[in-house]
């Protein structure tokens, strides 16, 4: 069976656009508002129409995980380092998650109240991010395998710049599952890479 590599591409950017916010926030304590805004109502649609609808229907809003995403494709990259880290260890974390059903049910329960507090206040509101955090610390967080973030302590301290960080990766892990139903698998980034190299470029040439 042919594989979807545009769907395959489109969840893999929203995994590492998440990441790279995971990053930027973690170092710098700032978070761009419209694609921070993008990667938390992506884990607010439980329903979603397609995989581009996941991320608000327009290729534009993963700009930033297709961007990350052409560089760390480049031969030797060496940006993004601690992106790909994080991102890497979400995958290993959705697999941890999958064999889980538990675990999916309550996130999947908790995830319906956090769309209603969404609509009451904001999907960004800090009420909304502080649920999702906590929703990870309870869940994902729970699991052996942790994902250590690096970044400046005074940040890292805050605790709203922690929600913010939970919130990302908990957004990466829906991403993540998102690329595992379109066919995505971890072969793929070590031998497909050309195909989801083009891909890239190919979206980034819509936008």
């Amino acid at each position: 069976m042919s594989k979807n590599w545009q769907d395959i591409t489109i969840a893999l950017a929203g995994i590492f656009q998440a990441t790279a916010m995971v990053e930027q926030v973690a170092k710098t304590g700032y978070v761009p508002p419209d694609t921070f805004k993008c990667s938390i109502e992506s884990v607010l649609d439980l329903n979603p129409e397609s995989t581009l609808a996941v991320y608000g229907g327009n290729i534009e809003n993963l700009r930033s995980g297709l961007e990350v995403m052409r560089e760390l494709l480049r031969p030797g990259a060496q940006k993004y380092r601690e992106t790909l880290r994080y991102g890497l260890g979400v995958l290993h974390l959705q697999k941890k998650l999958a064999g889980r059903p538990d675990m999916l049910k309550v996130i999947g329960s908790r995830l319906e109240q956090a769309k209603q507090q969404a609509q009451h206040f904001s999907p960004t509101h800090d009420n909304v991010i502080a649920n999702l955090g906590t929703l990870y610390t309870e869940t994902l967080s729970t699991f052996q395998f942790r994902i250590q973030v690096n970044g400046d302590y005074n940040y890292l301290q805050q605790q709203r710049i922690a929600n913010q960080i939970r919130a990302l990766l908990l957004a990466a892990v829906r991403s993540a599952i998102l690329w595992r139903q379109v066919g995505g698998n971890r072969l793929q980034l070590l031998f497909y890479r050309k195909h989801i190299a083009r891909q890239v470029d190919d979206l980034l040439r819509r936008i």
